[in-house]
């Protein structure tokens, strides 16, 4: 794939992601905060969607032979501490480093902090990372993926990954609608007047 085929089709998926993000409104403060307080799922429907489509469209690339899996090495104390970091300052902010750019774009005045921040977070962590790398670095597997563990093939885990989100999802969708979650007249019609 040559360089401007990747850029068209991170372009394209972009632009998919970000009106499926603004449509979804997963982007609001407050859709992320109830996803956080386990009020409404919405925010977890929208990523298990994104999840299973990733999969597969991954799969379809790497079966044409078009990308190339490049698995990241697993490190215990900078995977939990990292992840728990990331999701207190996501409840914290009502943002993430994602959908913090579209509050943002769409005029949320405290996104713009919150960018400012992630950002300030991300230059500190580099300069202390040569510091940090003894302690978060130490202890863990290295690279390990599904397939080494099973034996199968990606396309065939990514599919079977797909499947199982999709059921999730249905499961998720039949418990809380996700007119329940987003509200009666969360599409601006109001019904009839009386």
């Amino acid at each position: 794939m040559s360089l401007l085929q990747a850029i068209l089709i991170g372009l394209v998926m972009g632009a998919v992601f970000g009106f499926t993000l603004e449509k979804s409104r997963v982007f609001e403060p407050g859709m992320i905060v109830g996803q956080m307080q386990f009020r409404n799922f919405i925010m977890l429907k929208v990523f298990l969607t994104a999840v299973a489509t990733g999969a597969v469209v991954i799969a379809a690339l790497h079966g044409f032979g078009l990308v190339k899996l490049g698995p990241k090495a697993t490190f215990y104390a900078a995977d939990v501490i990292g992840g728990l970091m990331l999701g207190a300052g996501i409840a914290l902010a009502g943002a993430c480093p994602g959908t913090v750019l579209a509050q943002v774009g769409v005029g949320y005045r405290d996104a713009i902090f919150t960018l400012l921040g992630g950002l300030a977070g991300a230059a500190v962590f580099g300069y202390a990372e040569p510091a940090l790398k003894p302690l978060l670095f130490a202890s863990g597997p290295g690279k390990i993926t599904f397939m080494d563990l099973t034996g199968l093939s990606y396309p065939v885990l990514a599919l079977g990954l797909a499947v199982v989100l999709v059921g999730v999802l249905v499961a998720l969708e039949v418990w809380r609608p996700w007119r329940t979650d987003l509200g009666r007249d969360v599409d601006g019609d109001l019904g009839p007047t009386r």
